[in-house]
């Protein structure tokens, strides 16, 4: 039998629960439920203090003042009572009683995590900004204890990142300030690869705790992601002055250097690192890239050796050096390789990067068939982890069209900045780019940098302002901008570039495949830039980019139908601009390039407006950086094995050609109608 008193102090539980539920939904029905159970159990301490939290989010912050006052009195020292003081004497502007409340609640409960935040805004209220980030740094010790987040670092932990998100964003509806949960939120976000919107949320983070320093880690990282090395670079500077020996501080400048281009620093800080602590077998792995862009190959391999030597079944060592392209497995590496793929407990990144792996080493072994499996398995796999919706591309594309018609830029004639020094090179990535750029680079008039962001960068910008769902997509933010505004942006470009470019000779080139979305666009911002299209055999070209394992992006191509149907779209849009800004773009095909090289050279700079130089020529002697999957291809003379290469794998690729239609037919024309 249940007594009278056990059934008076469950519905007593179950009437506070129910006021504790009303708090933050309904705040002025929780006063009334609290005055209820008051009435039953008058002074009851649970009561009188969900009353007060009550009272405080119905805006009545004195009233409960004097009621928490009261219940002070007639206490034993209590925690949450001088919590819940605090944060009424802050909702009464009373900031100075605050702090001494939330203190003395600390001082009760030192883990009480909500108190550091707490006490955190109201020392920021007083611009005490040091003492502010000190008590978020104790509330971010604090919180890992939390169960609100611990619920959403559990899903976080798993992938869940749909719940993770929502649990995340639900608590900081209620707790605004709350860093650790916006530090949680933003790694979703950039798991989800929207580094923007993580980018924002860890700004916000580091302005509320200027020393949050895994934050700052993290937005150094993000920023990196964006290709925002300059920015980052002093966020891990100002890092390694509090900790100047934290390997993984250490390893992010490193990573910042090597994408500034410099790659001696870059090698300087990884060396440091692997002589403290030789056993980072990712470390091994970022200095065998860097060794490997410095024109370093032995020493890349060893340092890839040695990162598989320690962690066997990393997977992306084996990648990276089936990736130099002029490297081959030996029959132990295709041996561990198998081995690794059949053990069946791997994850569907580490497994796509074998199975490229394989792909390679088959290929160099004459065993296409085989060869072409294992790279359609890894497309498999990576197509199933990203969201490449081919419409999007082909509406940008036809939007583009429809935009840059030639009266659009004969109305904007005299826009952008007049300054003639970048060289772009355009097309679709393993088109030979790369080579264009090194012969380029080898004319003492021209340096070369790197596959450069800040055009996408400056798009990105121009799309994020412009998110209401009544705003022109891109370009269509294009059209209304005056010829001040392009020419600002225009000199912004230059000026984000400047911290690539380490001479002062004129020119420089700005190798990002990609950019030919952004033809008209680099023609308003730049109309006295040179535009190089780099252009190879559609079936060349489209199946070296199926068998390409990228680091990141290229997302059309791991399908042979994605990519060509985005083949397709780009000879498009390029035969549009032959029509509207004839002349404008000059066009190279690889393979004419490869059959009579001095004269297409003696093209080459003849639109570039440079005069011959026999450098050009021995091109494959330049020592400078080479920052892509042909690094070790252009350090070579010209070859043709590979032109026709794509042909051992022919009876695998009819998806490809159906979807290239008329432009493979037409190659290396362009058919009259591509749609």
């Amino acid at each position: 039998m249940v007594s009278e008193a056990q059934e008076r102090v469950g519905s007593l539980d179950v009437a506070l629960s129910h006021a504790a539920r009303l708090l933050n939904s309904r705040p002025t029905i929780a006063v009334e439920q609290t005055d209820e159970i008051l009435k039953i159990c008058p002074g009851h301490p649970a009561a009188t203090l969900l009353k007060a939290s009550a009272l405080r989010l119905s805006g009545d912050p004195t009233a409960a003042i004097m009621l928490l006052l009261s219940l002070n009195q007639t206490n034993p020292p209590w925690p949450g009572l001088h919590h819940e003081l605090g944060l009424s004497f802050g909702a009464a502007g009373q900031s100075d009683q605050a702090i001494a409340a939330l203190r003395r609640a600390l001082q009760l409960r030192p883990n009480l995590a909500d108190a550091w935040r707490a006490l955190a805004d109201q020392l920021d209220a007083i611009g005490d900004a040091v003492g502010a980030d000190e008590a978020r740094a104790r509330f971010i010790k604090a919180a890992t204890t939390d169960p609100r987040l611990i619920a959403a670092a559990s899903a976080l932990v798993e992938n869940h990142l749909p719940e993770a998100e929502a649990l995340l964003r639900a608590h900081l509806k209620l707790h605004e300030t709350d860093i650790a949960a916006l530090r949680m939120l933003a790694e979703v976000a950039a798991r989800l690869r929207r580094y923007a919107d993580a980018e924002i949320l860890l700004a916000h983070c580091l302005q509320l705790a200027p020393g949050f320093n895994p934050a700052r880690q993290n937005y150094a990282m993000v920023l990196l992601r964006q290709a925002k090395a300059a920015q980052a670079l002093p966020h891990a500077e100002q890092l390694l002055s509090q900790e100047p020996n934290h390997p993984g501080y250490r390893n992010l400048k490193a990573a910042i250097l090597a994408n500034l281009g410099e790659y001696a620093g870059a090698i300087e800080v990884y060396e440091a690192v692997l002589k403290d602590f030789p056993r980072q077998s990712k470390v091994w792995m970022s200095y065998g890239h860097s060794l490997k862009t410095a024109g370093r190959v032995n020493d890349s391999i060893a340092a890839y050796r040695r990162a598989i030597a320690i962690e066997p079944n990393l997977s992306e060592a084996y990648w990276s050096l089936a990736n130099l392209k002029t490297f081959a497995f030996a029959a132990e590496d295709i041996s561990a390789i198998r081995a690794a793929l059949a053990c069946g407990r791997l994850t569907p990144d580490e497994r796509l990067h074998f199975e490229f792996s394989l792909g390679k080493g088959l290929e160099d072994a004459a065993e296409y068939d085989e060869s072409f499996a294992h790279y359609s398995e890894g497309c498999s796999i990576r197509r199933a982890l990203i969201a490449y919706n081919p419409d999007e591309n082909s509406g940008q594309i036809r939007r583009a069209k429809e935009l840059y018609t030639a009266g659009f830029f004969a109305e904007r004639a005299g826009a952008g900045a007049g300054a003639t020094d970048p060289i772009f090179v355009v097309g679709l990535p393993r088109a030979g780019s790369t080579l264009i750029e090194q012969i380029l680079a080898s004319h003492p008039l021209v340096e070369g940098t790197m596959e450069l962001p800040d055009i996408q960068n400056i798009v990105r910008d121009l799309i994020g302002r412009k998110r209401r769902n009544d705003a022109p997509r891109y370009p269509g933010v294009v059209q209304p901008m005056t010829t001040d505004q392009l020419r600002a942006l225009g000199e912004r470009y230059l000026r984000d570039t400047r911290v690539q470019r380490k001479t002062t000779v004129p020119h420089f080139i700005d190798k990002m495949p990609n950019n030919f979305l952004h033809v008209g666009f680099i023609h308003l911002l730049l109309p006295n830039a040179k535009i190089i299209d780099a252009r190879r055999h559609p079936l060349g070209c489209c199946f070296s980019n199926f068998k390409q394992q990228f680091a990141r992006g290229q997302d059309f191509s791991y399908s042979l139908t994605d990519v060509g149907r985005y083949y397709r779209d780009y000879v498009e849009l390029m035969a549009h601009f032959d029509e509207v800004l004839p002349g404008r773009v000059h066009r190279i095909h690889y393979e004419q390039m490869i059959d009579d090289t001095e004269a297409e050279i003696r093209r080459l700079l003849d639109y570039c407006g440079l005069p011959f130089d026999e450098q050009c020529l021995r091109f494959y002697q330049n020592e400078r950086a080479v920052r892509t999957a042909s690094s070790e291809q252009v350090r070579r003379p010209i070859y043709r094995q590979g032109v026709d290469h794509w042909r051992h794998y022919e009876p695998w690729l009819g998806p490809l050609k159906e979807a290239l239609g008329s432009v493979l037919e037409a190659y290396p024309l362009v058919p009259n109608n591509t749609n």
